[in-house]
This record gives structure tokens, C-alpha cells and sequence, in this order.
């Protein structure tokens, strides 16, 4: 008889950490939340979901019904979440779609009290308030996502529109917007559809400390809703994953645009995230990248 086969001991399953998400929830649809949720899940995060509005579809697609918490209890969700346990193992919060702009000032207790319990935690700021049609929440609203919550970020990714509106600066050129997104606050800005080299492209351009970073990918017609939830949820998963600033920059982009242009060749005006979630975890989409020489002033 063959002596038993000796195998190397099993591998311990390390568990990722949570990340909590704050913004609108759908009941039909891939837009804020079930985007989100649904990629940051995929690739293995647990997701502390807190819904600021909940929709029956996105706006886009005709009237629906707005539940918006009422704003005690909403204050009250985020005090037990804030003071409950477990917190400290969140590793961040992505902020998003505000239901109205009293509840900019309860997220950011929020993240205040995350970054207490955990220093390391990072703060991901999506101001989900507008695009290039102008704003679609009050100004309120708006204004309260850069008081209470920009403010706050330790990375923000506002799309071009957001990120002109925000800072008051025009956002025409690259240049420009290098020069609107150092403005911003944080020390990192995201800016999705910023004016791309090449024609017929979409550009992603982070602006950090260390100099920016351009990650450019073909354009895709008639893309779907909800492309920037998605892109914030997969950089935070990406940055988390240890791929630092540019991998987790290239990733987000290439499985965004990926999905895209698969869910636009199905026929379909959703993001098709069940059915093509093989684009979240291991993109084939080529995206180029290219460093820009730019420096901060110094202060």
C-alpha cells in the first residue's frame, strides 16, 4: 500500500475588509448603490450599506416615487452605526448620492467617527450632484457635499461637470483641469470625463501629491447610468487590494469601460453587472496611461 500523500496545509482564508457606502439606493437598475454594493462584494469586500434615497429606478427614466429618510431617524442610523461595534474594521467610506442636504452634515459624523476608530480608513468622496445637462439636486445639496464631505475626502471623483461647478473654474482643457481639481481640497482628485488627449476617448485624470496621472480608453455611445458609482466603488476596491494609486486607477478604468461597451453591445441602457461581472474581476479592456509633469505649488 502507498504511503499517504503528504499536501501542503490549506491556505487561511483572510477575509477583506468591510467598506462602508452612502448614497441612493434603486429598486430597478444599476445606478448608486446596487452598483456599488454589487462590485465591491464581487471582489470580496463586505459592504455596510446605508441608502440616503430610495428610488424605484433612476430619474432619467421618467417620474418616481422619493422615500428620503426622515431626518431624525436618518441622524439616528448614523449615531448607532458611528457608535456601534465594529466599526474600527472598516478599511473605508464611499460617499455618494445625498437624499437631501441635511444629511451631508450626519455622513460626515460619520466618517469622522470611522477615522477615530480606524486612522487608516479612507475616506472616498463621490459628490454625486450633477453632470453635463447641469445639477440634478438642489444647491443646497450641493453645496453641502463640499462643506461637509469634500472637505472631509482623502480622495475625491467628481466627473468634469462636478468638478467645474464645485470650484468655480473652467474645466476645457487638461491643464485646467489639474489646476480646478488642486483647488478642490482633497489631496487626491479623481476627475472622470476629464478632456482626454486622444479623440474619441474618455479620460480619467488623478491629480495627486506625487504629480497626475492620465488612464485614456476608447469612448463608448450611449453609455448607461451609473458608470461613476461604479468606477469609485472599483478604485476602492482596487486601492485596497494594495494596487496603489495607478494599478487601482488602470483597473477601475478598464473594467468600467469594459462593462460599458458590453452592456451597450447587448442592446442594453442598464449595466449589465450580473451578467458580465467576469469585467469586475479580470478585465481584458486595454486602457493607456501617461504621467503628466505637474508638481503642487508647494505651500
Amino acid at each position: 500500500m502507498l504511503p499517504p500523500r503528504e499536501t501542503a496545509p490549506a491556505a487561511r482564508f483572510q477575509p477583506r475588509p468591510p467598506v462602508i457606502v452612502v448614497t441612493s439606493q434603486v429598486v430597478n437598475g444599476a445606478i448608486g448603490g446596487r452598483g456599488a454594493v454589487f462590485a465591491l462584494e464581487r471582489l470580496g469586500f463586505p459592504v455596510w450599506f446605508v441608502p440616503t434615497i430610495l428610488l424605484p429606478w433612476h430619474p432619467g427614466q421618467g417620474p418616481g416615487t422619493r422615500i428620503v429618510p426622515p431626518a431624525e431617524d436618518f441622524a439616528r442610523l448614523i449615531g448607532d452605526i458611528a457608535g456601534g461595534t465594529g466599526l474600527g474594521s472598516c478599511a473605508a467610506i464611499l460617499t455618494g448620492y445625498l437624499g437631501e442636504a441635511g444629511q451631508a452634515a450626519e455622513v460626515a459624523k460619520l466618517v469622522d467617527a470611522l477615522k477615530a476608530a480606524n486612522p487608516k480608513a479612507w475616506h472616498i468622496c463621490d459628490p454625486v450632484i450633477g453632470d453635463g445637462a447641469g445639477l440634478y439636486v438642489p444647491e443646497a445639496t450641493a453645496n453641502a457635499q463640499r462643506e461637509h464631505l469634500i472637505s472631509r475626502a482623502d480622495i475625491a471623483t467628481p466627473n468634469r461637470f462636478e468638478l467645474a461647478w464645485l470650484t468655480g473654474l473652467p474645466v476645457e482643457t487638461e491643464a485646467e483641469a489639474i489646476v480646478a481639481a488642486r483647488t478642490l481640497g482633497p489631496e487626491r482628485v479623481i476627475v472622470t470625463s476629464s478632456p482626454a488627449l486622444r479623440r474619441n476617448s474618455v479620460c480619467n485624470l488623478l491629480v495627486g501629491p506625487g504629480g497626475s496621472l492620465a488612464a485614456e480608453h476608447g469612448l463608448v455611445i450611449n453609455a448607461p447610468h451609473g458608470t461613476g458609482d461604479l468606477f469609485s466603488a472599483l478604485f476602492t476596491a482596487r486601492l485596497l487590494e494594495g494596487h496603489g494609486e495607478e494599478g487601482a486607477l488602470k483597473r477601475a478604468a478598464a473594467s468600467t469601460f469594459e462593462l460599458v461597451a458590453r452592456s451597450v453591445k447587448q442592446g442594453s441602457s442598464e449595466l449589465l453587472l450580473s451578467s458580465e461581472q467576469s469585467s469586475l474581476v479580470g478585465p481584458m479592456a486595454l486602457v493607456s496611461s501617461r504621467r503628466i509633469l505637474d508638481r503642487p505649488k508647494p505651500a
